[in-house]
């Protein structure tokens, strides 16, 4: 499936996949979510790299490898993701692989027939039937789990549920605020949850995505448009604010909300992704005079060998509920609806099966 150029229609092409080179891997697509990153791939919202081949939150199975790979083999169901750590940079060496400064991709490139490159969407290119990547984005699973709810791992249910339980660090008997109720929004919701949180307030416009939020584990909800959530957060939180505020829209309106709705020496974390143009502007006094952190959620803050393997047997012990994230499954075909879905609110994840 690419994405020919910028606001065209998606369409099914053949292509050509290389054998693996040295430190490469393909992998057999089982299936793939539907994530808001690819619809701004298509509309050139990231880069203007035409065409792209398209999809990223993927499991499959490992068909061939390259020389020097040692940590997946043939046969291995494993998710797919698109930071494989470098081990050697300054974060590495430090002992925080997570903030890897030099993740990388596979080095050939995946074509069009007719010899056209193109351009795989966060390096990983997996609305196909199979795909070239690097053998470190890779990642090595228990096969029980169903390939629908194993690639969410791979960037939405990630960062969200990473937002919660690696940036955030949320413990036990907290109180936890989410602004923004979809996909990341909800697994930072299941995150919390997860975590021990004693009190998760879910912040949206949408009652829809609210009654969603509760099935994840918000305890309470508040509508945003009809009530102002700062003073709903606090009225919930015996006037204090959450210890901890997950904004998962990426909106300075919403940035704010956020930093005035956390506790004093609270934490805001950010895991919406802003639009280049966006500005915020905040008193530095009251940064300075509230104390706690500010901080950025990328990816969840995940080190994939770590997280995917530990998320993947809490779902299978029936301690985290992945399948609630897939509101349906389609075929490859129906990608295009599948965007219109996701812009009107209508599914938290629609996955290609393949």
């Amino acid at each position: 499936m690419i994405a020919p150029g910028r606001d065209e229609p998606v369409r099914v092409e053949t292509i050509v996949v290389p054998d693996p080179g040295p430190g490469e891997a393909v992998v057999q697509i089982q299936a793939c979510g539907v994530c808001h990153t690819d619809l701004h791939y298509k509309q050139g919202g990231i880069n203007d790299e035409f065409p792209f081949l398209l999809g990223h939150e993927a499991a499959g199975v490992v068909e061939s490898v390259g020389d020097g790979v040692t940590d997946v083999s043939p046969g291995d169901f494993v998710i797919l993701n698109w930071r494989a750590v470098c081990g050697n940079c300054r974060a590495c060496l430090r002992g925080r692989p997570w903030y890897c400064f030099d993740t990388h991709n596979a080095t050939q490139k995946m074509t069009l027939t007719d010899g056209t490159e193109l351009s795989p969407a966060l390096g990983i290119g997996a609305f196909a039937e199979k795909t070239l990547v690097a053998a470190g984005q890779c990642t090595k699973v228990d096969p029980a789990v169903a390939p629908q709810v194993a690639g969410l791992l791979g960037c939405g249910v990630m960062a969200g549920i990473g937002a919660a339980i690696n940036t955030g660090n949320v413990g036990r008997g907290d109180t936890v605020a989410v602004i923004g109720c979809g996909g990341v929004g909800d697994a930072a919701i299941a995150g919390a949850n997860l975590a021990g949180a004693a009190r998760i307030i879910a912040v949206d416009i949408d009652d829809r995505k609210l009654e969603t939020a509760r099935t994840m584990g918000a305890t309470h909800t508040v509508n945003s448009k009809d009530t102002d959530p700062v003073e709903a957060i606090r009225e919930l939180t015996g006037g204090f604010g959450a210890d901890v505020v997950i904004e998962a829209v990426g909106r300075p309106e919403t940035y704010k909300q956020a930093f005035y709705a956390r506790d004093l020496a609270g934490t805001v974390v950010l895991v919406g992704v802003p639009t280049p143009q966006m500005k915020l502007e905040l008193p530095l006094l009251d940064v300075f005079g509230r104390g706690g952190a500010l901080k950025s959620s990328w990816y969840g803050d995940c080190l994939p060998s770590r997280d995917f393997p530990m998320l993947i047997d809490l779902h299978l012990q029936g301690r985290l509920n992945l399948e609630a994230f897939v509101t349906e499954t389609i075929e490859l075909t129906d990608v295009e609806k599948a965007f219109e879905r996701m812009h009107h609110g209508d599914v938290l994840r629609s996955v290609v099966i393949l």
